[in-house]
């Protein structure tokens, strides 16, 4: 790390903070002190070290990830919402390394999704006599949801899952009344209160009868039923908040065939030396964004390299809120989301429909 990074890395408040447009923060500063001063996340894209020295900061090995990622990790969760999801890229090894400490602090993996970037990506460039392996033109994208867990009476902190069934069998009803509640044969019981690995979210029209009836025709000295602070039950609105949002795009898989970043998207100096080795085509983070979130919903961005999530918020009317440990890439960024606002036009690559 530089002596300039370092003085970023020791000092509580940013260095330096870029207001760009009305929705996008970026902050010379550690993200790792600053996320408590940020609004929570629907979406949080780790884009930060791979373990492969790329960029000052990163670890020569991943051997060096384990103790840069976890307090990151656990300040994630400690400030994320039951509906934060978690975006993190690295290489195969890297995440590998990474996976039991998200697991540890309450984040369930949800899908691996693969960057192809094509034969091109390598075309010319490999020593076949000396590489003794094949040629890398990947890398992931690990999909992260939260371990949301719901307070009871007796103490306990339960899934959803057996916080539903928890909190239906605290009314002294039988569980076949809950098909009642949802005016359906049996799918309730089939699907929001079974025990099994089979078991359903239940859609928030059908929470909304189950509460009320619970809270009808239940044994009075229980109630309030399925409420959270004992006083209240759930709305629609908060139950429907209690996991990850997902906007579905049909014809999109986990394999992800785009090439490496060229042309004007790809950001060089003068003597067109590319300024970071690890930029991300925007195409790729407004699929991401767009995908877990809605418009005026809040992004973290902790290792903002030249901010591309910012980038993409802009795009796509989020809110974000970035950091960069680095004054020089702080400085890169800044002038992108500048440039990107002032003249949206000068870059039609970076602000085309995909």
């Amino acid at each position: 790390m530089t002596k300039e990074a370092e003085a970023v890395k020791n000092s509580t408040m940013p260095l330096a903070v870029a207001n760009i447009g009305e929705s996008v923060q970026i902050e010379l500063a550690d993200s790792l002190l600053r996320y408590k001063y940020w609004p929570s996340p629907t979406v949080i894209v780790s884009d930060g070290p791979y373990g492969l020295h790329l960029f000052p900061g990163d670890p020569w090995t991943f051997e060096g990830l384990v103790e840069l990622y976890e307090p990151h990790i656990k300040a994630w969760a400690e400030y994320s919402l039951p509906e934060t999801t978690l975006w993190f890229w690295c290489n195969e090894i890297g995440w590998a390394t990474i996976h039991p400490i998200l697991a540890r602090h309450g984040w369930i993996y949800r899908n691996t999704h693969i960057w192809d970037k094509g034969i091109g990506h390598i075309a010319g460039n490999v020593n076949s006599k000396t590489i003794r392996m094949f040629p890398i033109v990947t890398e992931i994208c690990v999909q992260y949801v939260r371990d949301v867990k719901l307070p009871t009476v007796d103490g306990q902190n339960l899934s959803l899952q057996h916080w539903l069934r928890y909190e239906w069998l605290r009314t002294g009803l039988p569980l076949y009344k809950t098909n009642e509640a949802c005016g359906i044969k049996n799918a309730a019981t089939r699907k929001y209160f079974t025990a099994d690995n089979l078991w359903y979210f239940p859609p928030p029209e059908m929470m909304e009868r189950i509460i009320k009836y619970a809270n009808e025709f239940g044994r009075p000295e229980g109630k309030p039923y399925f409420s959270i602070d004992r006083r209240t039950p759930l709305s629609r609105v908060e139950w429907e908040h209690m996991r990850p949002k997902w906007n579905h795009l049909h014809g999109v898989t986990n394999v992800w065939h785009h090439p490496p970043i060229h042309g004007l998207e790809r950001e060089k100096d003068d003597k067109a030396k590319t300024l970071h080795a690890n930029q991300k085509p925007l195409t790729l983070l407004k699929r991401i964004i767009q995908s877990s979130s809605d418009e005026n919903d809040v992004l973290w961005e902790p290792f903002g390299g030249l901010c591309t999530t910012a980038l993409a918020a802009l795009k796509t009317r989020r809110k974000c809120y970035s950091a960069e440990i680095v004054p020089s890439y702080f400085e890169l960024a800044k002038k992108r989301l500048e440039r990107a606002v002032s003249t949206p036009t000068a870059q039609p690559s970076l602000f085309d429909e995909d």
